[in-house]
């Protein structure tokens, strides 16, 4: 687990996301959910398949998520449940410097994703994950709003 490693492997973990890496969360439509979307983070690392070895030592220095190899040569390992994320960001924050920003937003959305009581607080959330992609490079820039 991420959390029990030393300051110094979180300090590089932190950095390889800083350069390799992405955070980002989708609200992606879905009539199966509650307000018609599903809030779905991620953080995922990139790497060339060259260095499948290394890199999966790194992976399983994290403990959680999984691997996958692209038909373009790039390994992307992603982490996609909200506790492991919750987990991760907490233990890496402090070393990080290029998403610092993202890290606190991230972690803003995943605690209010947890209290959410009322249409309003979803649209609140919404509102949190199009403020996302401001610090993100993303073409795709959607504001929502939830219709009666």
């Amino acid at each position: 687990m991420v959390k029990l490693l030393s300051e110094v492997k979180k300090a590089y973990i932190a950095g390889f996301l800083d350069g390799d890496g992405s955070i980002y969360v989708r609200a992606k439509p879905n009539s199966d959910y509650r307000f018609g979307f599903q809030i779905a983070p991620y953080i995922i690392l990139f790497q060339s398949s060259k260095e499948k070895e290394k890199f999966t030592e790194l992976c399983k220095l994290i403990g959680f998520g999984y691997m996958r190899e692209r038909k373009d040569g790039v390994l992307e390992y992603t982490i996609n449940k909200i506790a492991d994320i919750r987990e991760f960001l907490k233990a890496i924050y402090p070393f990080s410097i290029l998403k610092k920003r993202q890290i606190e937003l991230m972690l803003k959305i995943l605690d209010a994703k947890e209290k959410i009581e009322s249409e309003s607080d979803f649209q609140a959330l919404l509102e949190l994950v199009d403020s996302y992609r401001s610090l993100n490079y993303s073409k795709k820039r959607i504001n929502r709003v939830l219709t009666p």
